[in-house]
């Protein structure tokens, strides 16, 4: 069965996607850690970045920088924080996170954000990526 990051490569779910090349797709996270917290994936499903081919992670990484930086121009922060945990969808995925200060990275506490947020800031993020 298809992750639910493989349905959003799909065009099944809608996403507030910010950046997407051939291989890679960069969207906001729906339940965000902080504002900006935006999640990078190989459009090939693969659980375990580490059992990525070597030319896929590197490009998945060379491509979660190019977004990190625009996240950076958008959303005020010290540093973009990246974590790679894996363990709640079995689909690769890096999260970048705006921080301010280490606990900004806790994922046991999130921040609400309605769909018109979401959606604006996306563009903003799409728009500094470019």
């Amino acid at each position: 069965m298809a992750s639910i990051f493989s349905k959003i490569v799909a065009g099944e779910i809608p996403c507030y996607k910010v950046a997407e090349t051939d291989n890679c797709l960069a969207f906001l996270d729906i339940n965000p850690v902080q504002k900006g917290h935006v999640l990078c994936i190989p459009k090939k499903e693969v659980d375990y970045i580490f059992d990525m081919e070597s030319e896929a992670y590197a490009e998945l990484t060379m491509f979660a920088r190019r977004v990190a930086l625009g996240v950076k121009k958008v959303c005020p922060c010290k540093k973009v924080g990246v974590a790679v945990i894996g363990l709640d969808v079995p689909h690769t995925h890096i999260h970048l996170i705006p921080l301010q200060e280490v606990h900004d990275l806790d994922f046991r506490h999130h921040v609400k954000m309605e769909p018109e947020e979401l959606q604006a800031l996306a563009a903003q993020i799409a728009a500094a990526i470019q």
